[in-house]
């Protein structure tokens, strides 16, 4: 006998993996709610870049055409010396025919996509709100910080590096752990060349983003072994001093239209990988909050999407919770690990921290993993 599709489910955190999985959910007949903690729902508004895993995703979710129509899709990476020199020009595999095998979008422009096909699938999406949850065994039930209280089946822990959800039920697990590296990110105007990721090897790791006809943005990865503490109205003058040595023309040209300390986007890298279960009773934990990589692959927000449309099928196919939960993370567990040490491997590789990794040859392996079934 297979789980009621009257299950209730509660998905904590209205992110890319929260709004993915309420998506998800409602194709195979379930209905969520969501709460989200930020009470403006907001995201930051540089890129992302995604690839032919997720476009084989949003044509599965029915969302491809509005997803493409949102970014800046190409088919190919490359790969330079931090002189700009061309190292490789790397076709990408396409997944699914009449569509490109990457894409580039705002993470607004995501958020919105997402956002507005969970509303259309029934999700009730709370602003501002936490929960504190208490499993009896039989069902779940969350004391929501605005004083209301629900009962659940399923409560689902998408919130994230810092997910309170996963201190709530593993509150013996580690914590994120910092690499010794920061990105930085910042928009400009795209140059007629960037018509794919380019990206820079080097102690400094520096790419560009197409992210529309007229958008791209830059990310650059730093050593900050003391990870220091930078003010909001020092950002743009601490970029440029980082970029004050490229001996790269390309990356030069843009150097000192860094001026906005509010368009600069700082993040310290951190990461973590859940060994065990990626479940406690009723509550299973997917993206960022169970395997939060380096965006070295940029394969963070592709490996979320994955892990919804995977739960979401175990749901559907399971005869009860446990089974689903136990499937959902044995499906998961060795591709996004891969994804988290490889991405590492190259971070540590930047930092002088482990052996050599030749980007190029990375990144192809990584698109042969991921064009595998999820």
């Amino acid at each position: 006998m297979s789980l009621s599709p009257n299950l209730r489910i509660l998905i904590i955190g209205g992110g890319i993996g929260g709004l993915t999985s309420a998506i998800a959910l409602a194709q195979q007949g379930f209905r969520a709610d969501i709460i989200e903690r930020d009470p403006t729902w907001s995201v930051y508004g540089v890129g992302i870049i995604q690839q032919g895993n997720v476009i084989r995703t949003m044509t599965q979710l029915g969302l491809i055409d509005d997803y493409i129509g949102a970014g800046f899709g190409f088919d190919h990476v490359e790969v330079y010396l931090p002189t700009g020199q061309k190292l490789a020009h790397i076709p990408t595999p396409k997944l699914v025919q009449g569509y490109p095998s990457n894409v580039g979008i705002g993470r607004p422009a995501l958020h919105k996509v997402l956002g507005d096909r969970a509303k259309q699938a029934g999700a009730d999406i709370r602003l501002g709100v936490t929960a504190e949850l208490d499993d009896d065994g039989d069902g779940v039930t969350a004391r929501f910080s605005d004083g209301t209280t629900g009962r659940y089946d399923i409560v689902i822990g998408a919130d994230g590096l810092y997910s309170q959800t996963r201190q709530q039920i593993f509150p013996e697990a580690a914590g994120p752990a910092f690499t010794g590296q920061s990105v930085w990110r910042y928009n400009f105007a795209r140059t007629p060349d960037v018509t794919g990721l380019q990206a820079y090897e080097g102690k400094t790791g520096i790419g560009l983003v197409p992210l529309s006809d007229s958008l791209m943005y830059m990310y650059v990865t730093t050593p900050e072994p003391e990870n220091p503490r930078y003010e909001r109205d020092t950002l743009a003058a601490s970029l440029r001093a980082k970029l004050a040595d490229t001996p790269s023309p390309a990356i030069r040209t843009l150097v000192d239209q860094i001026t906005s300390d509010d368009d600069v986007v700082y993040k310290p890298l951190e990461w973590i990988f859940l060994e065990g279960d990626w479940h406690r009773g009723r509550v299973v934990l997917l993206g960022d909050a169970v395997h939060a990589t380096t965006p070295h692959l940029g394969q963070g927000a592709g490996m979320a999407i994955e892990d919804a449309i995977v739960l979401a099928e175990e749901l559907a196919r399971a005869d009860d919770i446990e089974t689903a939960f136990v499937a959902f993370r044995n499906r998961r567990h060795e591709r996004c690990r891969y994804i988290v040490e490889s991405s590492l491997a190259i971070c540590h590789s930047q930092l002088g921290k482990g052996p050599p990794v030749e980007q190029a040859v990375a990144t192809q392996d990584m698109f042969r993993v991921v064009a595998a079934p999820i």
